[in-house]
């Protein structure tokens, strides 16, 4: 468990935090978008809090604020057996942020040298089965809940937003760049929780770089932009089906004569992320299996 110093940026991981930073910005972090309706739950792991909390219940804003606004933790702040049940049933361990740093290492180091500042943002980067996106972004430990300061994050977007913050001047030209980065960096996530934490992390993240360079946090309006982008770029999937978690996606890649009469209910759909390049929304199990 982190200390009281370690775990300032956890703490600030709330849901009552984000309703304070704009109304719409959680509506907008909770969103599905293959099923048209909120992210759920996909765990047990709530159900003696009552209605709603149940595993097929979406995540509802008035069940993780207000009163309730610490029912959801970071996994370092569970309990341990807790922690333990969760490693044993979904196979969940955290990764150290040291590891989470040689990794991606390993795959900046394989790129060109000649890659200009431009293509390392544009970069297309995903993290499989993400949790609370440690390779993407690491406001803190995964494993020990320790505070990262800026200058030693070791995430692909923190990668990223530390050049844009030493690259850029003006408010508008870090915006632009910023988004490149975000429409750039994918992950998905079986269970709600943590993938509400990875999305709210990223976020998080955007703010810190923008207040480190800026003095100030981004405009609602910016901040919002970027939240709609996650909540297409990090989404909730059973990685071996390609689907929402369990359910088996029944609907033809290619569609079919029956689909006509008998579309399949939103629930049983491939999941679709979005191609910010074309401007389109894409079923992410067609880009597996090209």
């Amino acid at each position: 468990m982190p200390d009281n110093e370690n775990s300032s940026i956890l703490t600030k991981i709330r849901e009552n935090n984000l309703v304070e930073l704009s109304p719409d910005v959680l509506t907008t972090l909770l969103r599905d978008h293959t099923t048209g309706k909120n992210i759920f739950w996909a765990t047990h792991d709530y159900e003696a809090l009552g209605s709603g909390y149940d595993y097929h219940s979406e995540i509802l804003p008035e069940l993780i604020t207000g009163e309730h606004g610490m029912v959801i933790r970071p996994r370092v702040l569970k309990s341990k057996e807790n922690q333990t049940d969760r490693s044993r049933d979904m196979a969940e361990v955290f990764t150290p942020s040291w590891i989470c740093n040689a990794q991606n290492n390993l795959f900046e180091n394989a790129l060109p040298n000649d890659m200009t500042w431009q293509d390392y943002v544009r970069l297309t980067c995903m993290e499989i089965t993400c949790g609370e996106a440690p390779y993407l972004v690491s406001r803190y430990d995964a494993a020990t809940g320790e505070s990262i300061p800026l200058a030693k994050r070791i995430g692909l977007l923190d990668r990223k937003l530390r050049l844009i913050n030493d690259k850029t001047e003006t408010k508008d030209e870090w915006l632009e760049w910023a988004q490149i980065a975000y429409q750039n960096t994918y992950g998905y996530e079986w269970q709600g929780d943590n993938l509400l934490l990875a999305r709210e992390s990223l976020l998080y993240t955007l703010i810190d770089y923008y207040q480190a360079k800026f003095g100030e946090r981004p405009a609602e309006e910016n901040i919002l932009k970027i939240a709609e982008i996650i909540s297409w770029n990090l989404w909730q999937m059973d990685g071996l089906k390609y689907g929402i978690p369990g359910h088996d996606p029944t609907e033809q890649l290619g569609g079919g004569f029956m689909d006509m009469f008998y579309p399949p209910a939103p629930e049983e759909r491939y999941c679709r992320i979005f191609d910010w390049e074309e401007q389109e929304e894409v079923i992410y199990a067609k880009l597996i299996k090209q």
